[in-house]
This record gives structure tokens, sequence and C-alpha cells, in this order.
């Protein structure tokens, strides 16, 4: 998958997102190091500690299918303005990614996305060797 079918994956989901509180789509896919993406979108809940995120539900999915090694994620919101994955997220994906994992976030359309690696988006992260 080119780049911008990965961004194109993330904007796609959004549309399945529900978020009647923010009314801010965003939707992610996440590459596996074998090439198979999995897509996520925000879910929100009244109770706003019980919403999941975009990249939380795409890195789930994946799991879930036994999947525990990535290569890239694609953020998008229907703003198209860069955002990048919260602290939680962060953390999230830092229990499964190297540092070196491409962020790449969606600037719209005719613009580059900008691309970031999760080690430069969370330096110095809690780890299962920080926990030893």
């Amino acid at each position: 998958m080119t780049e911008h079918e990965l961004i194109d994956a993330a904007r796609d989901v959004q549309e399945r997102a529900h978020v009647p509180y923010s009314e801010y789509p965003v939707g992610a896919a996440l590459e596996t190091a074998d090439g198979e993406v999995f897509v996520g979108c925000n879910l929100e809940n009244a109770n706003f500690s019980n919403s999941l995120h975009a990249e939380e539900v795409a890195v789930a999915e994946a799991v879930k299918n036994g999947h525990r090694e990535f290569s890239r994620l694609a953020v998008s919101s229907g703003r198209r303005d860069a955002v990048t994955p919260c602290g939680m997220c962060r953390q999230t994906l830092t229990e499964f990614c190297d540092d070196d994992l491409v962020v790449r976030c969606d600037e719209g359309e005719g613009e580059e996305p900008t691309e970031y690696t999760l080690g430069e988006l969370l330096p110095n992260t809690i780890t299962q060797e920080t926990l030893e």
C-alpha cells in the first residue's frame, strides 16, 4: 500500500466514527510488518473516559487478528489538521512498536502529510524494561 493509500484508508474510516460530543472524527490506518492494514475510528461515550481513540481501535483490531509488529501508521481528522496521536495512544503504540514506527499525519488534499517517528512523538517512554 502506498503512503497516500494509507492516508486514504484513515480518511475513509472517519465516516464510521461516533463523535456526537466533539464532532471531531478521527481515523487511523495501521500497517503490519507483513503489509496488512487495520483501521480504527474514534468512538465517543457520554462518560468521556470510556471513549476509544482511533489509534487504539486500530491496534486492538490488529492484535485481535494476531499481529504484533507494525511498520506505519496514518492518522487523519475531519479537519485535515495534521492531528497526531495523543499521549495515551502513543503509549499504547509503544507497547507494540519500536521508536522508528513511521507516523504520518494528514495535512489535507494536495499537501504532503507531516511525518514523525514514534520515538520523536514520545521520547523516554515507559516500557516493559522500565518496569523491571
